[in-house]
């Protein structure tokens, strides 16, 4: 359905949340925002949204599987699974994150992102995520150690040679030697720089500021811990206007108030919720297997024997319920989980309901769960039906 009117619904907009409001789509981007019920003179289709919550698609800049399916192992068939759970849980963008590997791992992934890319059969692919291997084993986490080096212009050159401009976010540790040069050299190339699984102090946190990196992965998880004689990079990020920061908001890997901590000190626009999800996302309790590791799902956690917290099983419309549930208002929490990623990712077209803007939607309930998925003014997930392949995009 290429035209239609979606009416009776809550709508998160650029201006704020609108009672009562309708949505016009045409072409495959929003024509019309209005308030009120949709003009009757107009001959296009009515969905009727039975008043519920309009929000922007999700978009998801650290998720490494869903349902059973986990995007290293090799398998196109496993990155498709993940855009269709993806979309069931109303993200319509994502980028697919690796662990660390080795190095022919890594590329293997971007040949299975390039063959799956532009015919996802539900949320589109953004790019590649690289979590590592550049990372500190003082703060590995649930990093496999076995992968673990130091940062190499040879081998990233090698890396984005492959990938191109799919590669869009690598997340290293600065302070390992020629951090700050392969931080220099992959903003250069407009690849975003994250920093976690990092043992940097304030001061090497704010000289990898100064090279380039702008955002901060998993915050206050995988990196040296704030003390007040010892600030760390937590606090660098804080004080830096232009460091974007993840936030895991699974009431496992954050509590409450230091999630509110966050959202007051760097706000909507410089907060971005995440999954950091693993197959199990969707499946629920078990035994899985991650990164080399063995890892236990109970009661929703996941852990590695030792009991180290390995990624989350949370959906993005369940981060956004949490959130809100934590008391920060929903508009802030929406533009946290699909405005402030397209911001970062640079996709001024996703992640809002305004005129001109892709028509990425989806439909929540009055619980956060998901009633339907559009991406492009096509349905992609209905509740209680299947997920439908995704058309081409809409032309500019």
């Amino acid at each position: 359905m290429r035209e239609l009117w979606i009416e009776n619904v809550r709508v998160v907009a650029e201006a704020g949340l609108m009672e009562g409001g309708a949505v016009r789509v045409a072409g495959g981007r929003i024509a019309a925002v209005a308030t009120g019920p949709a003009p009757r003179e107009d001959a296009s289709p009515v969905l009727d949204g039975g008043g519920g919550l309009l929000i922007p698609g999700l978009i998801d800049v650290h998720i490494h599987g869903a349902s059973g399916h986990d995007m290293m192992d090799g398998r196109r068939a496993s990155i498709e699974g993940v855009s269709r759970a993806c979309a069931a849980t109303g993200c319509t963008s994502f980028l697919v994150t690796s662990v660390s590997s080795t190095l022919e791992a890594l590329l293997r992934l971007v040949d299975r992102v390039r063959e799956v890319i532009g015919q996802e059969p539900g949320a589109a692919i953004a790019g590649i995520h690289a979590e590592g291997p550049y990372l500190n084993v003082k703060r590995k986490g649930m990093q496999n150690e076995a992968f673990l080096r130091h940062p190499s212009l040879p081998e990233m050159r090698q890396v984005l040679d492959h990938a191109g401009p799919l590669l869009r976010m690598v997340t290293l540790a600065p302070e390992l030697p020629g951090g700050l040069e392969l931080t220099t050299f992959l903003r250069e190339r407009g690849v975003i720089v994250a920093v976690a699984h990092s043992d940097a102090t304030y001061d090497e946190a704010l000289a990898a500021f100064r090279h380039g990196a702008s955002h901060v992965t998993h915050c206050f998880n995988g990196m040296r811990p704030i003390h007040h004689r010892d600030p760390g990079l937590i606090v660098a990020a804080f004080e830096a206007p232009h460091v974007s920061v993840q936030a895991i908001v699974d009431h496992v890997h954050l509590h409450p108030a230091t999630v509110r901590l966050m959202h007051r000190l760097k706000g909507p626009g410089g907060m971005v919720l995440i999954t950091d999800a693993l197959q199990a996302m969707g499946l629920g309790d078990g035994e899985y297997s991650f990164g080399g590791h063995a890892v236990t799902v109970r009661d929703g956690v996941a852990r590695l024997a030792d009991g180290t917290l390995a990624s989350s099983t949370v959906t993005m419309n369940g981060a956004l319920r949490n959130t809100v549930g934590i008391g920060i208002p929903l508009v802030d929490a929406v533009t946290m989980a699909a405005t402030t990623p397209a911001d970062l990712l640079g996709l001024p077209h996703k992640g809002r309901i305004a005129v001109g803007a892709d028509a990425d939607l989806a439909l929540l309930d009055e619980d956060y769960r998901v009633c339907w998925t559009m991406i492009g003014g096509r349905m992609v997930f209905q509740a209680g039906g299947e997920v439908a392949d995704r058309p081409p995009p809409p032309s500019a």
